[in-house]
Formats: structure tokens, C-alpha cells, sequence
């Protein structure tokens, strides 16, 4: 009897650890469903502050890079730097196009990658679609952050927009970054850090 009852208390044991995770996810996610407070974080204020600082990185790194480093590319049929920033500049008005707000007059969405290589009109690209993103979003209320948006999704909001606008820079400001260190180009806020540390910029 003893022989045949330990192979069942062995599999009882062996199946707790995962029946409890289970047991305890589903408790969290009711508890997450029935859970009313009112949220504490400023999603408009905190948006604003990241695309803030990607701006600055952005036209820092832009503008560190040298003219003749902007038709790199890593591969064949990969964005060259230029490409990558002309990219990002397209990507913040089209993504506020999700909830509607309108493509700027003279920039044709399928040229426009590959519109310029020169360094200066891609700065003053970037600058001028992360100033208007900044202010479609500082236009915005919490309110229309909480608007619903049925086109993205049942439970999609415009605040969502906001989230893939922000989380797209990143993923190219990463991107570009790498781009930048392949070429030798330490990223400017980092070789500032760095002199304050009083190491040198290609350490």
C-alpha cells in the first residue's frame, strides 16, 4: 500500500509549486479587474519629459555625426543613419495620425526617408517634428489621454497612441546610438559624463 501511495503524494508535491503560481496569478489578476483607484501617474507629464529628452539626444547625436557618415548603413536594404533620423521624424506625426491628427503639407510619407542626406536639413527635421509632436500631446487633456479609440483595439484609448510614440523613439534612438559607436561617434551626453568623470570619451 505504502508502494503505491508514494508515486501519488510524489506527483501531488511536484505539482503544488506550479498549481499555486497558478492559483496566486489568478487571484492578482480578480483582485487587478475589481481594483478601482484612481491612478497616480501623470501619463501627459511623463510622456512630454521622455520625448523632451529623446529630442535633445536625438538632434546631439544628429548633429555629432559627421556629414560623410550619413549614408552608412550596417547592410544592404537596412536604413542608413540618414534614413534612421528622417525615420523617427516621419514616425511622430504619423503615429499622432492613429488618433487623427493631420500629416504636415509638403512631406509625402513614402519619399520622405529618402528625401535628403544633408546633415542640416535632417537636424532642423527632427527638431521641428519633435516641437510639434511636444505640442499635440501638451494640447491634450487627461481626458483625451482616456478618449477611446475602437479603431486600434475594443479596449484602445488615444493615450495608447502616446505610448507607442514615445516607446518607437526609444527603440530608434537605440538603434541610432549603435549606429553612432560603429562609426566612432561617442554619443554627446556620454562623453560629457564621462569628462566630468574625468575618463576619456573613447574609454
Amino acid at each position: 500500500m505504502k508502494k503505491a501511495l508514494f508515486p501519488v503524494v510524489a506527483l501531488a508535491l511536484l505539482c503544488s509549486g506550479p498549481v499555486t503560481r497558478a492559483v496566486e496569478q489568478n487571484a492578482a489578476a480578480a483582485s487587478q479587474s475589481t481594483d478601482k483607484t484612481a491612478p497616480s501617474y501623470d501619463m501627459k507629464a511623463q510622456s512630454l519629459q521622455d520625448l523632451d529628452d529623446m529630442h535633445k539626444k536625438f538632434v546631439a547625436l544628429a548633429q555629432a555625426v559627421p556629414q560623410e557618415k550619413y549614408t552608412w548603413r550596417p547592410a544592404d536594404g537596412v536604413r542608413s543613419i540618414s534614413e534612421v533620423f528622417l525615420h523617427i521624424s516621419l514616425a511622430n506625426y504619423g503615429i499622432l495620425g492613429m488618433k487623427g491628427d493631420a500629416m504636415p503639407s509638403g512631406i509625402d510619407p513614402k519619399t520622405f526617408e529618402k528625401s535628403t542626406t544633408d546633415k542640416e536639413q535632417i537636424v532642423a527635421a527632427l527638431n521641428k517634428s519633435f516641437d510639434s509632436a511636444h505640442t499635440a500631446i501638451a494640447a491634450m487633456t487627461n481626458a483625451d489621454f482616456a478618449k477611446a479609440l475602437p479603431k486600434l483595439g475594443p479596449d484602445a484609448n488615444e493615450g495608447d497612441v502616446i505610448y507607442i510614440l514615445v516607446t518607437h523613439a526609444h527603440e530608434h534612438l537605440g538603434q541610432s546610438i549603435a549606429y553612432a559607436r560603429v562609426n566612432g561617434v561617442v554619443p554627446p551626453w556620454t562623453a560629457e559624463q564621462m569628462k566630468k568623470a574625468g575618463a576619456k570619451p573613447q574609454d
